[in-house]
């Protein structure tokens, strides 16, 4: 993926300016909905790295496996409750739209992220 390239979250902003700087460390998400974001950039764009890392130490996996056979293709925020600045839980609710042998799906979810040393984490989620 480009830097100019359209970020895959859906914002409309650039890839260097909207999850790119989350994905290299230069700075952390500062609410879950834009956590939820970029880690589904983060797929898109193949960075297990940062998927594994903002994910909640109490629930991670001890490792991720890529999915080399998955094009996502866009993402719906649905809803968001909580997951501000200044909260230290949050909910976000999407459906991220996806390409597998040449069928199309959707993922359905609600996330939970919580915050832990001031830095929001995926925690786990509902999948419809």
């Amino acid at each position: 993926m480009n830097d100019s390239d359209a970020c895959p979250c859906g914002t409309g902003d650039s890839y260097a300016r909207c999850c790119r700087p989350l994905h290299t460390g230069e700075r952390l998400a500062a609410t879950a909905e834009e956590l939820m974001r970029s880690r589904y950039s983060a797929y898109a764009v193949g960075d297990l790295d940062y998927v594994w890392r903002t994910w909640h130490p109490r629930t991670r996996p001890d490792a991720l496996t890529p999915d080399t056979g998955s094009e996502w293709l866009g993402l719906e925020i649905v809803g968001v409750a909580a997951g501000g600045c200044d909260d230290d839980t949050g909910e976000v609710e999407f459906v991220a739209h996806y390409r597998r042998d040449r069928r199309t799906g959707t993922l359905h979810e609600r996330s939970r992220f919580a915050v832990r040393a001031r830095r929001w984490f995926y925690v786990d989620g509902d999948v419809d």
